[in-house]
């Protein structure tokens, strides 16, 4: 009796170990599989050195393949200036995922694969040992049970006795072995609840690791942004088209547009008689191929000359697709507005106070383009451009609402506004800007002197540029040298000036056209 209450009092007492067993069989399943996770989120080889661990990684062969191709394209190529930078950026970062690997394996993956695949087998295989030794204490206990039965029916009392004594000592030991396992399995089980707060600290130092790794990647990036966007900026072969104005003007260091001159001084050669022209739609390649040509600068434009329609689509695209109208969109209002004004005299002074409001480079390239317009207009009676039929077609490309969707909303939204703004400007072109207009205002054009009886009107060709003149990136419209071609070639020897108005006053219209 006094074994048997032995054994269900040490029952008892174990009673709380098994709630702490079964957590700590799902502690090691969740963190053999988080172990098995985190293992397939790294990049690099586990349990390999450092430094061939680097190599390993993709991010050190983008690194690799960045700096070879920057080495190939060299430093006249603003690419290969991008990838070389790139690259090195992307070598940095590859040192730090390295490094954060390095310590993930060495803080995280490490002590969680102990803890899940020996710690807590190793506490788990006790369990089975207890479950032995139980097997064999019951063994025992039955044993000296059934001896201790048999004493009444023995023949031989004395050594029934001896026999149940000796039962009764191989239980007792049992019995001890089975207190002291499970002595040792408790106290192991309680060692690792009071641990808990240790093992859930792996997933603290995870996140923590992965917020530094994150945070020095970064200041990386960071660090390499000014260099790549200082050479992004100060890299002067940019697109014209889409560019906003100033920013063009800027980097190219002109006061005129260049789609906008080059066009100009290429339908004043070959346009200005056309039928229909900025009403007649070019055909798509060609326009596509001479946006490109002008993006780019080149100098190889002569297969245009004969298609005066691709160069007035090619000039119409550029206004349009100018990310703020020529006209401004500040302004939007105050050209509307001054369209409304019923008395002809005191819509023209209303759209003179607005074209005067324009911002310096906005009001020189539209100054330019009005007058050209103005020219155009005078061979209405030939090419069916009269002031009305130019701001039908090209109006709704200068001025347009920023609250406004598409090009065709744009255009029914803006259509009669802007006819009425446009049309009255360009018949008094003159009057809104009374300065004569140097059409070659860069310089960079030639002009061809005609022969005897040039024909009806006279002919302007963009020549080469001026021995020893100073080559620009932007440069082109060389005039093809011919034997069957004699001519003489003067280039303008001043550019466009534009007059500016002192701070806090505001200049004067002149007399309204008669």
């Amino acid at each position: 009796r006094d074994v048997n209450n032995r054994y269900q009092t040490a029952t008892r007492r174990n009673q709380p170990v098994k709630t702490i067993e079964r957590r700590m069989e799902l502690v090691r399943l969740v963190s053999h599989n988080a172990h098995k996770r985190l293992v397939t989120c790294l990049q690099g080889h586990i349990g390999t050195e450092a430094e061939k661990r680097h190599k390993k990684l993709p991010l050190t062969a983008l690194s690799q393949a960045m700096q070879d191709g920057g080495s190939q394209l060299g430093e006249e190529s603003l690419i290969g200036k991008m990838m070389d930078v790139c690259g090195e950026a992307e070598s940095r970062l590859a040192s730090e995922l390295m490094q954060h690997e390095v310590q993930l394996e060495r803080d995280i993956l490490e002590p969680l694969n102990q803890l899940a695949e020996v710690d807590i087998p190793n506490i788990l295989r006790q369990r089975k040992q207890l479950a032995k030794l139980v097997l064999d204490y019951d063994s025992a206990r039955a044993r000296w049970l059934q001896a201790s039965k048999s004493i009444h029916f023995s023949t031989n009392y004395q050594a029934t006795v001896a026999k149940v004594e000796t039962l009764k000592d191989e239980m007792d030991e049992a019995l001890n072995k089975v207190e002291m396992c499970k002595d040792q399995l408790s106290a192991d089980m309680y060692n690792f609840s009071s641990k808990e707060g240790d093992y859930a600290r792996y997933y603290v130092i995870l996140v923590e690791a992965q917020a530094d790794y994150h945070r020095r990647s970064l200041a990386a990036l960071e660090g390499v942004l000014p260099t790549i966007q200082a050479q992004n900026d100060s890299w002067m072969e940019k697109p014209a088209y889409g560019t906003a104005l100033e920013e063009h003007l800027k980097r190219s260091n002109r006061e005129i547009a260049l789609p906008l001159e080059a066009c100009v001084m290429m339908l004043l050669e070959t346009g200005m008689k056309e039928e229909g022209l900025f009403r007649i739609a070019a055909g798509a390649s060609k326009l596509k191929k001479l946006k490109a040509a002008l993006d780019c600068s080149t100098s190889q434009l002569e297969e245009f000359y004969s298609d005066p329609h691709a160069v007035a689509g090619a000039l119409k695209s550029y206004l349009r697709e100018l990310p703020e109208p020529l006209m401004t969109f500040a302004l939007y209002d105050e050209w509307t507005q001054a369209s409304n004004v019923s008395d002809p005299d005191r819509r023209l002074q209303a759209l003179w106070v607005a074209c005067d409001g324009l911002p310096k480079n906005h009001k020189a390239n539209f100054r330019y383009l009005v007058k050209f317009l103005a020219k155009l207009a005078q061979d209405s009676e030939v090419n069916k451009m009269t002031p009305s039929n130019i701001a039908i077609v090209l109006g709704p490309n200068l001025l347009w609402s920023k609250t406004e969707g598409t090009l065709a909303e744009m255009a029914a939204a803006t259509s009669v506004h802007v006819v009425a703004i446009i049309e009255p400007i360009i018949q008094h072109a003159d009057w809104f800007f009374p300065d004569d207009v140097d059409f070659n205002v860069s310089g960079m054009f030639v002009a061809m002197t005609p022969e005897p009886d040039p024909g009806p009107f006279e002919r302007r060709r963009p020549g080469s540029l001026v021995e020893g003149d100073t080559p620009r990136k932007d440069r082109y419209l060389s005039y093809p040298r011919s034997t069957a071609v004699s001519a003489l070639y003067v280039v303008a020897d001043e550019s466009i000036t534009v007059k500016e108005t002192p701070a806090g006053e505001q200049e004067q219209p002149m007399p309204l056209p008669s």
